[in-house]
C-alpha cells in the first residue's frame, strides 16, 4: 500500500517527503493509521549516520500512537477503531530465553527495530512512524487507554516513558525509597513523574538553577544543582537508587558517592564519548553498583501505559508539523524543547 512518509536519502541531507510501501495486513497483522509520532534523539542519530549502519532512504519514528484501520483474520486482541501504540520494537525471535520472559528488547538473536531493522518487506529494512500508517504483528501492538485529547502527549511514553519506567520497576522504586533523577530532559522529566507516582522521595539533579521550578512542578521533592558541591554534600550516602538519564560524558563518581550501601545507579543515556572513571574504590566501599537498562519488553511497556493512564501521566510536549522536522532536530541539539517534540501526522497529507 502506497504511504506518504518523511525520510532522508543520506546523512547530510534534510528529511523530505517520500512515498513508501506498506504490506497488506497478514493473518496476525494490525494496520495502524498514525495520528501522532514522537521524536527521539535516536531518530536524529540514525538519520544523520551518527550511529553506524543506517540504510537509506531512512524513515525514523518509534513513538507511535494511532487507530487500528484493519486486522488480519487471526488477530484476537484488537479490532478496527481501537486506539493503539507501537514503540521501539516490531519483531524478535520469540524463542530465546529473553523473549520467553517478555524481555524482547534483550532478544538473544536480535530484535527488529521499528525503523532501520531487518525485515522481509521491501526494501529489506523497516520504515518508522514518520508516515501515515504502519503494519505490525499483533504481539508488538499496545493498547492505549488514555483519553483522546491526551494522545499526542502519550506518544513519547512509547520510548521515553518505558526507558525510565523499566529501571524504576526493576529496582523496586516505591514508598520509603530515596530516588535521584539526573538530568531534566526528555527522559529525565518522565523519570521524575514516574518515580513520584510510584511513591518515592524524588530528588532531581540538574546543572541549571533555572530548571529548579520546572523540576518541582514535575514532582520532585528536592532539586540539587549538581555543579554546586555545597548542595551535593548533604546527600552523601543517602540514595537507594539513582536514575541517570544524561547522554553526555560526565563524572559518575559525583553520583555514586551519593548512594547508600547496596545502592544502584542505572544509566539510560548513551554518551558519544566514554564516561571518565568510575573510581572502583567508591563502588567497593559500600557494595554499590553501576548498571544499565534498555527500553522495555512488551508486557512491561503495556504495564507502563496502563500505570500512566491510571495516574494521568503523559509527556510534556511541543506539537509540530512534519514540515518542521529539521528545525526540530536542530532545536533538540540545543536542548530547546520542553520536553519532547511530537509530529501531528495529519500534516503528512500536505507533504
Amino acid at each position: 500500500m502506497n504511504t506518504k512518509a518523511y525520510g532522508a536519502h543520506a546523512g547530510d541531507k534534510p528529511l523530505e517527503p517520500i512515498d513508501i510501501q506498506r504490506r497488506a495486513p497478514g493473518p496476525r497483522d494490525v494496520q495502524v493509521e498514525i495520528k501522532y509520532c514522537g521524536i527521539c534523539h535516536s531518530d536524529l542519530h540514525t538519520v544523520r549516520s551518527e550511529w553506524p549502519g543506517t540504510k537509506y532512504p531512512c524513515v525514523p519514528g518509534h513513538e507511535i500512537v494511532g487507530h487500528v484501520s484493519a486486522v488480519g483474520g487471526e488477530v484476537k486482541r484488537f479490532k478496527v477503531g481501537d486506539t493503539v501504540g507501537v514503540g521501539c520494537l516490531v519483531g524478535s525471535c520469540q524463542h530465546c530465553a529473553s523473549c520467553a520472559d517478555g524481555l524482547e528488547q534483550y532478544c538473544e538473536n536480535g530484535f527488529v527495530g521499528t525503523y532501520n531493522g531487518p525485515t522481509q518487506d521491501p526494501p529489506g529494512y523497516t520504515f518508522g512512524g514518520y508516515s501515515q500508517r504502519i503494519v505490525v504483528d499483533e504481539k508488538f501492538v499496545l493498547k492505549i487507554r488514555h483519553p483522546e485529547e491526551q494522545l499526542a502527549a502519550v506518544a513519547p511514553l512509547l520510548c521515553a516513558g518505558i526507558t525510565t519506567y523499566s529501571p524504576l520497576r526493576h529496582w523496586k522504586v516505591g514508598p520509603g525509597k530515596k530516588v535521584g533523577v539526573v538530568g531534566i530532559g526528555g527522559l529525565g522529566h518522565m523519570g521524575i513523574k514516574l518515580a513520584h507516582a510510584m511513591g518515592a522521595h524524588v530528588v532531581a539533579f540538574t546543572t541549571s538553577e533555572s530548571k529548579r521550578k520546572d523540576a518541582h512542578d514535575l514532582g520532585a521533592d528536592e532539586v540539587v544543582v549538581s555543579r554546586d558541591p555545597a548542595q551535593m554534600k548533604p546527600h552523601g550516602g543517602s540514595f537507594h537508587f539513582i536514575l541517570n538519564t544524561v547522554a553526555a560524558s560526565h563524572d559518575l563518581d559525583a553520583f555514586t558517592t551519593l548512594l547508600k550501601r547496596d545502592g544502584t545507579m542505572c544509566l539510560v543515556g548513551a554518551p558519544e564519548h566514554p564516561h571518565p572513571g568510575p573510581n572502583v574504590l567508591v563502588l567497593i566501599i559500600g557494595r554499590k553498583s553501576i548498571a544499565g537498562s534498555f527500553i522495555g519488553g512488551l508486557p512491561e511497556t503495556q504495564e507502563m501505559l496502563d500505570f500512566c493512564a491510571e495516574h494521568g501521566i503523559v509527556s510534556d510536549i511541543e506539537m509540530i508539523r512534519i514540515q518542521q522536522i529539521d528545525e526540530a532536530y536542530d532545536r533538540m541539539l540545543k536542548s530547546d524543547v520542553k520536553y519532547r517534540f511530537v509530529i501531528d501526522s495529519a500534516t503528512l497529507a500536505q507533504a
